[in-house]
């Protein structure tokens, strides 16, 4: 699994006109699930996402990033991505083939946020698998970290 995490003051996600999901200060995850991806991985990037220190501490006046999205009290929308997963080794079209079909991705992406919901003691904010979304951001900072279960880096 691979997830870009974004450090936001606000974000939505827009499916028809409609929004499905809006939060204030927190996280936007993109969450891309390879074939082979297995509950560890879920539980492992989970972990770290609740976990990360990407928030400077409320009223330090430093902008020294010591806080995880809990402490800080922010929320969270995980948003499915299958193109997290392209391949661009050969020519221009990027290639999909890593990305696990549909019935392998979305229990997988679904763990991922009740993971994380259980982590955080907070709903999270979800997309709609498989359909064409509208996300919209402010980026804070920016702060943008790309985490890859089977680097673990």
């Amino acid at each position: 699994m691979r997830i870009v995490i974004q450090r936001v003051e606000r974000a939505s996600v827009e499916v028809g006109g409609e929004v499905v999901s809006a939060i204030g200060r927190g996280l936007l995850v993109l969450v891309g699930v390879e074939c082979g991806d297995t509950v560890d991985d879920v539980r492992w990037l989970a972990s770290k996402t609740a976990a990360l220190r990407i928030f400077p501490r409320p009223g330090s006046g430093n902008d020294v990033m010591d806080c995880s999205v809990s402490d800080v009290g922010g929320d969270v929308i995980a948003v499915s991505q299958f193109t997290l997963t392209a391949g661009t080794r050969k020519g221009n079209r990027p290639s999909y083939i890593r990305a696990a079909r549909g019935e392998e991705a979305n229990p997988l992406y679904e763990a991922y946020c009740s993971e994380l919901e259980k982590l955080m003691a907070r709903n999270v904010g979800r997309g709609i698998f498989g359909a064409d979304m509208k996300v919209s951001l402010v980026n804070d900072g920016p702060v943008t970290i790309i985490i890859d279960s089977r680097l673990k880096e």
